[in-house]
């Protein structure tokens, strides 16, 4: 089954990706994995503390990730599989990548304005070449029929 790995975050453009791999994933009948990052957090003297401010940022990625999760169960009726992953996220991305071939496509989303963001770069970037499947970039800016259009 064609997979499509999707990275979002809080953004605009993020959402804009996840829509355009719901679209394909039903088109082409495929699926969809809704990757969310919590990047380390920087080191707190106390450990209780520590603990309260990881937990609560992976409360808040749980959420974001159910939250567009649904939005994409109702538009195209794909269910997505659901990913929280902690740690920096290029090196997390790259390791998915390489766990073997279910993974059809890594599909980003570039912000509509200025750079196109950390990922983007990275990934379009040197490494574009070596990669295990296609990278796919979807401009921020798309609107939903555009997206119907090109999905």
């Amino acid at each position: 089954m064609r997979t499509y790995l999707v990275v979002i975050d809080d953004t605009q453009e993020a959402l804009v990706a996840l829509r355009w791999a719901a679209r394909r994933a039903a088109r082409t009948g495929g699926a969809v994995e809704i990757l969310a990052m919590i990047e380390p957090q920087e080191f707190v003297q106390w450990s209780g503390v520590q603990a309260a401010i990881e937990e609560e940022a992976r409360l808040r990625a749980e959420a974001m990730v159910l939250q567009a999760s649904s939005a994409i169960t109702e538009e195209a009726g794909v269910r997505p599989s659901i990913l929280v992953r902690e740690g920096e996220p290029v090196k997390v991305i790259t390791e998915m990548l390489k766990e073997g071939d279910r993974i059809a496509a890594l599909v980003l989303g570039a912000a509509a304005d200025g750079g196109p963001g950390p990922l983007v770069s990275h990934f379009a970037g040197t490494v574009a070449g070596s990669l295990p499947c296609p990278l796919v970039v979807v401009p921020g800016r798309l609107s939903d029929e555009a997206l119907d259009a090109l999905s």
